[in-house]
């Protein structure tokens, strides 16, 4: 059989590894390393109400080669730009042209956890993976005793390992079960006679309970293979050879996902400008809450419309931007008027939102383009004069300011007949409780920045998703969103927008090209 042919070939491979470098040695090289026990694979397998395992493989014993053109870096980013939770990488040579060099390279090109997917016959092959970078391994239960797979199993966790743990029917699924494997797979391809039944996870679904996290792996293609998956509580998918055919790997994903749903503050799956609107609705001066609440109730149920996400390209400067600004067409551009290698003149904003508006006149199909500036603890009089020179559309406060110092901003704005104006205010979230005084302020956007002690914002720091589950309001995100995470942040959070600068920059200055790929990116994401 050609699973015990593997397995042979396997046992020959890492004794010539064992004889080019001792157990011990190799050991003594992985006791240098940084062991932490967050376990990121489990975590990132938890994220969202479905993930998936995308696999960088090049052939297989049922297919021969899948791909000719191998450019293992280029498909990993790939999958990662797509939104994947983790990227599984073969390292078995004979079988499947795997190879060490894929795990370590990937494992250190992208952001996500690696999973070395491999046959794991000794503890040997468990040290060499977390020296390569992995934060995850494969046990084959049809290859391993039951002690062996505690011993292994036990092993993994001690260097901060995750183990996703593979069956392929109901006595292997209890024998995973007896060992405590916190991820179990259900491979649908019997490894024996490499035929495939895609149901074969969704009958022995039942033998796990739900703390596992129960991943189905191979014969998977279709948005309806993975909602049935869906449908049966399975939580992952494991794929390969449908992804490695795929030209576009991130429609391809974002097939398989479906369509994003509305967060919890867009009820009944209307696509509502809630902030945009408050004046139109004639509730100016409520909370945002509110806001919310009011424009939901007064507006017609439109189910079919789908999400979307507004979008800011922050930290503008430079006059020659704006081809690139009208070509990907963001809702907002921001001028950064406070300290900051960003900062521009009053001038400069002059003469980029003029350049934008002439284009937008001459821009068959374009949108709205709105203006926003951005300050850190200015006076007021100073952010009023602003708003009416360039002229802004929207004002973003970054520093201290307090809900009193909004409402006389607000009332000052009035009175210089600039009531169209909205006031943002961005705050640098440590915990939960940063944003409660906001939840109820008279504000028209809150943007939700990762903490930094030196900087006010632009950091490329990347913000705990996690404190922003369950939040209630509306709010655009800010905080290290880049290509390598933006699909997954969007998935995960589905935040009313997205404002992003540091990532959209190559040596300081604004890159047309990071620029338009994540425009395509996100409205690839978002099936716009």
């Amino acid at each position: 059989m050609i699973l015990d042919k593997i397995v042979a070939a396997t046992e020959k491979r890492v004794c010539d590894a064992k004889a080019n470098l001792p157990l011990s040695e190799l050991q003594q090289q992985v006791e240098r390393m940084p062991i932490t026990k967050d376990f990121p694979f489990e975590q990132a397998l938890q994220e969202l109400d479905f993930n998936f395992i995308c696999e960088v493989k090049k052939a297989s014993p049922s297919k021969g080669i899948i791909a000719e053109e191998f450019p293992y870096l280029e498909i990993a980013n790939d999958y990662e730009m797509a939104g994947a939770a983790a990227i599984s990488v073969l390292t078995e040579p004979d079988f499947f042209l795997g190879s060490p060099q894929y795990l370590q390279e990937i494992a250190e090109a992208v952001h996500i956890p690696v999973l070395r997917k491999d046959f794991i016959i000794d503890e040997y092959q468990i040290y060499e993976a977390k020296l390569w970078g992995a934060s995850a391994i494969l046990l084959i239960v049809a290859i391993l005793d039951d002690d062996t797979m505690r011993r292994f199993h036990e092993l993994a966790d001690s260097l901060g390992l995750s183990c996703l743990v593979e069956a392929h029917d109901e006595t292997e699924v209890l024998r995973a079960v007896s060992i405590g494997a916190r991820i179990i797979g259900v491979n649908n391809r019997n490894l024996k006679d490499f035929t495939v039944d895609v149901n074969n996870s969704i009958r022995l679904r039942n033998l796990v309970d739900d703390s596992v996290i129960f991943v189905s792996e191979s014969g998977l293609d279709t948005a309806a293979d993975i909602q049935c998956l869906r449908d049966n509580d399975i939580h992952a998918a494991l794929m390969g050879e449908s992804f490695m055919r795929s030209a576009n790997k991130v429609e391809k994903l974002a097939e398989l996902y479906g369509p994003i749903r509305h967060n919890s503050f867009m009820e009944n799956d209307l696509d509502l400008d809630v902030l945009g609107k408050k004046r139109a609705c004639k509730v100016e001066g409520l909370p945002i809450s509110e806001v919310t609440d009011r424009i939901v109730l007064e507006a017609d149920s439109v189910t079919e419309q789908r999400y979307e996400v507004k979008v800011k390209f922050c930290g503008i400067t430079q006059l020659d931007t704006v081809p690139v600004l009208l070509e990907t067409g963001p809702d907002y551009v921001g001028f950064v008027f406070a300290p900051s290698k960003r900062q521009v003149t009053v001038e400069q904003a002059q003469f980029i939102a003029r350049d934008l508006r002439d284009g937008l006149k001459t821009t068959s199909g374009a949108k709205c383009i709105s203006c926003v500036g951005v300050f850190v603890n200015e006076t007021i009089p100073t952010i009023v004069e602003i708003a009416k020179a360039v002229p802004l559309s929207v004002v973003q406060l970054h520093g201290d300011e307090t809900i009193a110092y909004i409402e006389t901003l607000r009332n000052q704005l009035q009175e210089q007949q600039l009531e169209s104006v909205e006031i943002w205010k961005a705050i640098q979230v440590q915990g939960k409780e940063d944003m409660l005084p906001w939840e109820q302020a008279p504000i028209d956007g809150l943007v939700v920045d990762a903490y930094s002690k030196e900087e006010r914002g632009g950091t490329g720091k990347t913000i705990d998703w996690s404190l922003l589950e369950g939040v209630q309001i509306p709010y655009y995100l800010a905080g290290g969103i880049g290509l390598h995470n933006v699909a997954r942040a969007i998935r995960r959070l589905r935040p009313y927008g997205l404002d992003m600068s540091s990532s959209l920059e190559t040596n300081g200055q604004k890159d047309a090209k990071k620029m338009s790929t994540m425009s395509q990116l996100i409205k690839q994401v978002t099936n716009r």
